[in-house]
Order: structure tokens, then sequence, then C-alpha cells
């Protein structure tokens, strides 16, 4: 039930009142339970589908599409149980999220099952049942955000929210073949949402595609004041050149550091993965994965535990015996640390992202396995907390670093099981990584969820033209690849997108008395040329000021026509300093230029 599909069925002739009673006939045949913890009355589910008819299609970009949420996350009227009964409480308001998709056209049908108070990578830490993978129903489906997985990945719903803090919007779209959305903190408002760690948490996105998942993203992402760790990225923030470039370099860690724990499938298919997203024009860098996974330690081996205690205190207090044992012993544990702990905790964080931030220096972004393996249900409760911590061996550093994330499937193992891998970007880099996980996705699976439908059916979602935090600057002279001032572009960041030509109406001039030698460049209303050669580079937006204070008199920067009628930044020359310089234009280009001279 991708988007795109249902839009196509929408202009046909289904309606949402025939998707809304298609779904409820669904979960009354199938029962509530392990999916739901509870549905949105029928009635009031259909008069939403109704009142969207009288609406235009066109000014709604989720119209009619059926969503879930984590019982995390509140909906106006509804009981908000975190999988606790007794915690239950019934908002006022619904979560910000939920208000901006809704605006957007969105159908929300109910409330999904989750590992309690969203601890847990399993989703075997609920009263509400067990859900499964859809793949096996002996096999876990991952948590935190279980039913949120599950929901999408059998076909109710066209996506779901979850929660992710340590990884609990990755882990099940890796054992249900979805893709989990785990933007940067922040992006997406958690007001409304009952916290696990507050200064971590992040609202994520299951969808069947990365298409899927930007077009939600789109409409429930923005700043909210209601949000205290709401954030907008400022200018520059994000910076992704290599999201139009031809290549990029992306991470993977040493053979040795990888860690499977047993599984002797998945290795073959994250090596696999790597081999495609190389063909893909990825370059892989190998990297050092211990620091990072020191990082991981921190997280339930450290104070931010405490937060979870934090966030239900009083809760725990006087219902401790109405818990999930292992969730209350994890939470009720966090007694024992300190403030001191806390700062120590906190200068140890700050050093390791010291020493992971120069392995950022060596590529644009990250590819990881989603999870180590996958656990039968029976495993799990062998040895619940040693094996949890297993599933978030690549997951739980992602937001203490303040890293984005896109997990994607990677193909389907000889047993039936599915794989996922991730892909992990700097804060703010979620819209540059989802094209690039949609095209690895289509290069290693042919199938949309649980489903037979095909992934080849849907549209590829296209990088911008001109990725975040960037801007485009077309140079034509000695700041060409190869030429002496080049590196004024490569040490700020940039990277070459294309090689194209300016609009016929340039003229083209070899500058007098420059050092290195330059051209001049000049638009000349009604002049018909051959067009000039130029280069875009796409050059980080904080450091475009830095390039243009140093551009020497009489050249200057300013709007370039392309040959496709597209504007760029790019370099031009004051027209008097062409009086006693060597018209060009005839050869085309600098380099042609510089060739003519040998």
């Amino acid at each position: 039930m991708n988007i795109e599909a249902l839009h196509h069925a929408y202009a046909a002739s289904t309606t949402p009142v025939d998707v809304v009673e298609q779904i409820f006939a669904r979960i009354e045949a199938e029962g509530l339970h392990p999916i739901w913890i509870s549905v949105l009355p029928k009635e009031r589910v259909l008069a939403r589908a109704e009142s969207l008819a009288a609406q235009d299609k066109t000014s709604l970009p989720l119209y009619g599409v059926p969503f879930a949420v984590k019982d995390n996350i509140d909906v106006a009227g509804c009981p908000t149980t975190a999988a606790c009964a007794e915690y239950a409480y019934i908002p006022a308001e619904s979560a910000t999220v939920v208000a901006r998709l809704e605006a957007a056209g969105a159908i929300l049908i109910g409330k999904t099952n989750m590992d309690q108070f969203a601890t847990g990578l399993v989703g075997t830490r609920t009263p509400y049942g067990i859900c499964s993978s859809v793949f096996n129903p002996n096999y876990i489906s991952g948590g935190s955000s279980s039913g949120s997985a599950v929901s999408v990945a059998s076909g109710l719903v066209s996506f779901s929210l979850g929660t992710d803090t340590a990884g609990s919007g990755r882990v099940p779209a890796m054992f249900n073949n979805l893709v989990g959305l785990k933007p940067t903190r922040g992006v997406l408002s958690a007001a409304g949402v009952v916290p696990a760690c507050r200064t971590l948490d992040c609202v994520s996105i299951f969808a069947e595609t990365s298409g899927d998942a930007a077009l939600v993203l789109a409409a429930a992402g923005g700043y909210d004041e209601k949000d205290p760790y709401s954030r907008q990225p400022g200018v520059g923030a994000g910076a992704s050149p290599w999201a139009a470039a031809p290549s990029f370099r992306f991470g993977v860690p040493s053979p040795e550091a990888l860690e499977f724990f047993g599984d002797e499938q998945n290795p073959a298919l994250y090596q696999a993965a790597v081999e495609a997203l190389t063909k893909l024009g990825g370059q892989p860098i190998e990297f050092d994965l211990a620091p990072f996974l020191a990082t991981a330690q921190l997280l339930y081996k450290g104070p931010w535990v405490a937060e979870r205690y934090a966030a239900i205190a009083t809760f725990i207090e006087a219902f401790k015996d109405k818990m999930d044992p292992t969730v209350a012993g994890i939470i009720s544990g966090a007694g024992r640390y300190t403030a001191v702990d806390a700062f120590d905790a906190a200068y140890k964080l700050e050093a390791l992202r010291g020493v992971t931030a120069k392995a950022w220096a060596n590529f644009d972004l990250m590819l990881l396995p989603t999870a180590p393996r996958a656990y039968t249900i029976a495993e799990i409760a062998e040895a619940p907390v040693e094996r949890n911590s297993h599933l978030g061996t690549y997951t739980n550093f992602v937001n203490l670093l303040d890293l984005a994330a896109v997990a994607v499937p990677a193909g389907m193992r000889p047993d039936g099981l599915p794989f996922g891998v991730t892909l992990i970007g700097k804060a703010f880099t979620e819209t540059a990584l989802l094209p690039v996980a949609d095209k690895l996705h289509r290069a290693l699976n042919a199938t949309l969820g649980g489903s037979q439908r095909a992934l080849s059916t849907t549209t590829p979602l296209s990088p911008a033209t001109t990725p975040q935090g960037t801007l485009l600057m077309a140079v034509v002279g000695a700041h060409l690849e190869g030429q002496p001032l080049n590196w004024q572009l490569t040490q700020r960041g940039g990277r070459l997108v294309r090689r194209t030509k300016t609009a016929v109406d340039y003229k083209f001039y070899a500058l007098k008395n420059t050092t290195p030698p330059k051209p001049g460049l000049v638009r000349v209303p009604g002049y018909a040329g051959p067009g000039i050669e130029v280069e875009v580079w796409a050059l980080p937006s904080e450091t475009v000021g830095s390039f243009v204070d140093g551009v020497p008199q009489p050249l200057s920067i300013g709007k370039l026509k392309l040959e496709d009628g597209s504007l760029v930044m790019g370099f031009l020359v004051e027209p008097e300093a062409t009086a006693d310089a060597v018209e060009i234009t005839s050869l085309g280009g600098w380099r042609a230029y510089l060739s003519s001279l040998k």
C-alpha cells in the first residue's frame, strides 16, 4: 500500500472510505493483538475519510493515506499506554507530528504495540502480545516500535511512526523488509511523545520506500516551539555536496571489527551491499569502528539510562510490579548512577565525539549492517538483556553522536528472512541519505515490505538539484579541476557536480596580467555564441563567503545562466577589463585555449 500506488487508485475510482473499510475489515478479522494496542473508533475514521472527499486532492500531499502511530505518541481522545495499561492517560490534543500529518491529508487508523516504555529492541517486552517478523512467526519483529513496523509490512497502513532512541526505528525495519528513517534529533517534534531518553529521542518513520519516507518527513517536519528539543538547521547545516556529485565516499568497518554473533548468512549479504553501493558510485573507505562501539556502550551501560527513570519516576515507584520485569529492572537500576557519573560520562562522550569526527573527515556517509542478526522469540527469552544488546551494536551510538540514519532492505537470506543495512550521515543529512538509500534498495531488493508487490513499479527518489546546505558554483578557468586554483574549492569541501556549458549569450576572454592566468566571462544579451564550458561545483554554504572574499578584481561572482536554462552562481568579469583582453569565445572553453598555446 505504498503512497504512490494509493494516489493512483484515488485518481481512478477508489475513495478514502473504500480504503478505511478494507482496513477495518482486516482488523476485525485478524483481531487487535499483537499489532495494535488500540484503534480509533471506526465511525471517527470513516468521518475523517468522508471529509477528505470534499477537499482538493492536489493540495494534500498525503491525501487519504492511512497511517499508524506507536502507542507512546499522543492522539487526542485516545489512551496513551506506552504498552503499560496502568500508565494509560487520555491526552486532550495530539502530538505535533500527528496533527501535521493529518493536516497533510493522512488518515490515522490506530496505535501500535511496542516494547514497554520504549525500552528494548526486541518487541517481546509487552503485555499486549508479541509481534513477530512478517516473514516467520518464530522470529522477533524487532522493537521497540514493533507494531508500527509490522502494521506497514503487513499492508494495513502505508506508513507509521515509531520512536528511536537506540535503534527502535531501524532494527524493526530490517526484520520486516522496510525503510526505517531516523532523522536528526529534533527534526520531527517530540511534543506529545512519552519520553524514553528525552535528550536523545527521535520520532521515526517506517515506509515501504525511501520516497514515501521523504514525503512523510516533509509533511511532519519543521520547528515546533512546543518541543524544547526541536531544531531547525541553520545556514549550511547538513551540507552534503556529495549528494549531487557522480561519486561519493562511504565508510565501512575493517572486517575484524564486524560482529554477527554467530550468524553465517548476514556477512555475505553485507558484503554484497558494499559492492552494490560501490557500483552506484561509492568509494568504500575503511575506518576504525571501535570509538563508535565505545560510544554505543554509554547508552545502556552509563548514566543515560537514568533519563528513562526520570521520564516515569513517580509511576515506577508506585507500579513497578505491574511493569514488564525486564523493563522494570533496566529502568529501576538507573538509581545507582550519580551526578558525578553523569558528568564523567558526558566528558567521555565528548572525547569520543572528537575521535569519531576524525573518521568523518574521510568519508561522506557510513554503511553498516542494521543489526548483526535476527533472533527467534525463544532465543530472546533465553537471554533477554544480552541478546537485546546484540541488536543495538550498530545503532546505539547514532543519537549520542547526533547523526542521521536510514535503514534500508538489503536482500533476502536463504532462510527467507530479510537482511538490512543502514546509511548513516552527519546531522541534518537525512534528505541527502534518502535518495542514496533508494538506489541501494532497488539494487538489492525486489519487493515491498512483506508483500510480493514489485519495488520496480514505484518511482525512484531523485536527489535534490542543490543538496542540503550547499550552493552551486560554476567555474570557467583557474578553478577548473586540475587547474592551479582548484584547491580553493576542494579545501572547502566542494564536489564537482557536472560539466556543462553556459547559455549562448556569453563571450569569453583571456585576461592580461593575471597570476595564475585567468579568463573573463561576460554576458552579452542577443549574442549567439557556442556557449562556454563550465564545471558546476557544490560548495557547503558556510564556506561560500570566504571563497567569494578571495575573488580578485576585475572578477566577480554573479548569476550565470547555463545551457539548460538554470541559474547558478559563477565567475563573471567587469566589462571594462575586456578592453585589452584576447577574445577566445570561439574556442568554447579555458582548456581549449590552454591547449591552443602549446
